[in-house]
């Protein structure tokens, strides 16, 4: 029989697989049927079109006028420098939203991007070709790089870029490589229909997926804030979390874990009690008033809640207590 509801379940759990330094999954659940949809696919979109990172956006090469010139000496035309060039992914230091940055090579050299690294800039690419010298060549140019989003046509960089000795450049901001989403069913209550959201999430390592998830979060909280202006929206209770404890997570755990015998469990069940830390909450006295609960199965309890860690009617610290409270009232709800 479907329960009927005023509210819809609000998500309580939220997880980061670290994949790596530049690939992390990003879970959230349960929701309800269509709501994990609705919400990774704008947060996609922000991901890939607001993620904040860096680019060159101009370039003059000493003896080089145009694109399609070339540089006594340098193997590659300045066409294919470019090309290499913006496989380069660059980070500016303290903070800065621009740079002029000023080089200088000779050779015989083979020109990477670890070679561009100095105090203003880093390099996150570093193992990216860029330029190969002979013997009796130099290669000096100067770089502009700039913070932005998303892509920048190179006529839109050239108003940008005073000098006439500068090429403009192609600019592509975005740190983020990628951004998918899939979406699962997981189990709520003997409810099978609820949904899990996992984003999987790639950066050029201008930023940390986290760090690109988050300000994809401000973006969007940002652009809903417009209608606050007009309407009062009073944000529903939130579940605090408690990330370094250890035991939310163990009291947070559904009474199935427990092991107990079928009778023992049913009359915790009947008596709408689903989570582990209500019995812990629970004085001695209130379990022993359990409706059908007899000395058998109360001493049963007792001894499986003791093997999972806890005591019944134990002193929990107070903010585990504060967020236990709140998700066993989610989970009641």
């Amino acid at each position: 029989m479907k329960k009927i509801k005023t509210t819809p379940l609000a998500p309580q759990e939220f997880e980061v697989e670290q994949i790596s330094d530049n690939e992390a999954n990003i879970m959230a659940y349960p929701f309800e049927v269509g709501y994990a949809i609705s919400l990774a696919h704008p947060l996609r979109r922000f991901l890939l079109s607001s993620s904040v990172g860096y680019a060159p956006i101009a370039i003059k090469i000493e003896g080089a006028k145009h694109e399609f010139d070339s540089v006594r000496g340098m193997l590659e035309d300045i066409s294919d420098f470019i090309l290499n060039l913006k496989e380069i992914r660059f980070k500016l230091n303290n903070d800065a939203t621009e740079a002029e940055i000023n080089y200088s090579f000779a050779g015989p050299c083979t020109i990477k991007g670890a070679d561009l690294s100095n105090d203003e800039v880093e390099v996150v690419t570093p193992d990216a070709p860029l330029a190969t010298l002979n013997e009796d060549s130099t290669l000096n140019f100067t770089l502009k790089i700039a913070q932005g989003i998303g892509y920048v046509a190179s006529e839109d960089t050239a108003v940008e870029v005073a000098d006439d000795d500068y090429i403009a450049l192609d600019a592509y901001f975005t740190p983020v490589r990628s951004a998918t989403y899939k979406i699962d069913n997981v189990l709520v209550e003997d409810n099978p229909n609820f949904e899990r959201v996992i984003m999987n999430i790639k950066t050029d390592g201008q930023i940390s997926p986290v760090d690109a998830f988050r300000n994809s979060l401000e973006v969007m909280y940002a652009q809903l804030a417009v209608f606050n202006s007009e309407i009062s929206i009073k944000a529903p209770a939130t579940i605090e979390r408690v990330e370094e404890s250890p035991d939310l997570k163990k009291l947070t755990t559904n009474i199935d874990s427990l092991g107990l015998s079928a009778r023992s469990f049913n009359c915790l069940d009947r008596s709408n009690i689903k989570l582990i830390g209500e019995i812990v909450l629970m004085s001695t006295n209130d379990l022993k008033n359990v409706k059908n609960l007899g000395k058998k199965s109360y001493d049963e309890i007792v001894d499986k809640v003791q093997e999972f860690g806890f005591e019944v009617g134990a002193d929990l610290a107070d903010d585990v207590t504060t967020a236990l409270k709140k998700k066993i009232e989610a989970v009641q709800a």
